[in-house]
């Protein structure tokens, strides 16, 4: 296993070129010029008579760089990855680093309180549905966990915030940033208390697609399982129905489960686009969303580049969940 991993590890270098290179050229393609965006945003500011020259045009090309030829903008910027320097945001200026530092903290805490609870309820629901085929509880189980899926997350962020958030119904939750006013000079407990009870309504969003996907596959995966031969066997010898699934059948089971671990982090992120916006949650989601509508270029190709860092990283985690999950499992 030992062997594997390290091949695994030596693999994530020409994946994570390939990949930067496809994510840069598409940003160079993309419609829009980040230059006229930051001279036009600098106008603003100035005399209504002013005009935009050529030589201003130049003048800020040159000092982002973008005079340069594409492929040496992509080598300068892949030697400075490799010391974790994104640049400086064309926005405000800020190296791109320091913003994706204070945003990554805000998203990966949403996500990873999304995927606990995501597996918490999906395992057991997927393992008791598939326990009781063809029963009205397996039936209602599979409409429930269809309409969810179904339901797309931003109408049921705004539907959240219509009847829970202040609406016309009910003021229960919190629906803008992650803490009170004065939260700051609240002690730990009463902040904490805080930040999860604003938390409620975008950790929902996050999870009810997700609980509903992993839930089916746990169902599909443990009907697969409880059909197998050994199943039978320890049936015949005479374990207890709750012996046979707990110990001997979901462990097995859960093999398509971890293979979906390593793509759940990285669609979570992605979905929390939309929710960080809509809640107004500094995290990811919301600064690459900005830096796209600006075409901040340094803050797109750094949140890219965490990005395809926790897929990779994701993968290898999964490989080695395989192992203890299963320790029949040989990668060689």
């Amino acid at each position: 296993m030992k062997a594997y991993l390290i091949r695994r590890l030596l693999l994530i270098i020409p994946s994570f070129i390939g990949i930067s290179l496809i994510t840069f050229l598409m940003i160079q393609f993309m419609p829009g010029n980040p230059v006229m965006l930051r001279l036009q945003k600098i106008q603003g500011s100035m005399a209504a008579n002013s005009t935009i020259t050529n030589q201003m045009i130049e003048d800020t090309k040159k000092l982002y760089g973008l005079d340069k030829p594409i492929w040496e903008q992509y080598v300068r910027w892949v030697g400075r990855m490799c010391v974790l320097d994104f640049g400086t945001s064309f926005k405000d200026r800020r190296p791109v680093r320091d913003k994706i530092l204070d945003a990554l903290p805000v998203t990966i805490q949403i996500n990873v309180i999304s995927i606990f609870l995501i597996y918490l309820f999906s395992v057991p629901i997927g393992v008791y549905s598939s326990t009781h085929q063809r029963t009205w509880s397996d039936a209602v189980i599979t409409v429930v966990l269809f309409l969810l899926y179904s339901l797309p997350s931003f109408w049921v962020a705004m539907l959240f915030m219509y009847y829970f958030g202040g609406g016309v119904h009910f003021n229960w939750f919190p629906v803008y940033g992650l803490n009170s006013e004065g939260a700051s000079q609240m002690t730990w407990l009463p902040w904490m208390k805080d930040r999860l009870w604003h938390l409620v309504l975008p950790v929902i969003c996050l999870s009810y697609a997700g609980l509903a996907e992993i839930s089916q596959f746990a169902r599909s995966g443990m009907i697969d399982v409880i059909r197998q031969d050994y199943i039978r066997t320890a049936r015949a010898y005479g374990f207890t129905e709750k012996v046979i699934v707990f110990k001997y059948a979901m462990r097995n089971s859960l093999i398509p489960l971890i293979t979906l671990t390593a793509t759940l982090l990285p669609a979570l992120i992605g979905g929390s686009v939309i929710i960080e916006n809509i809640f107004s949650i500094p995290g990811m989601g919301r600064l690459s969303f900005e830096a796209v509508l600006g075409r901040d270029y340094p803050v797109i190709m750094g949140v890219l580049t965490f990005s395809a860092f926790l897929t990779l990283a994701g993968l290898i985690l999964s490989d080695i969940l395989y192992a203890v999950t299963d320790p029949r499992i040989k990668f060689e």
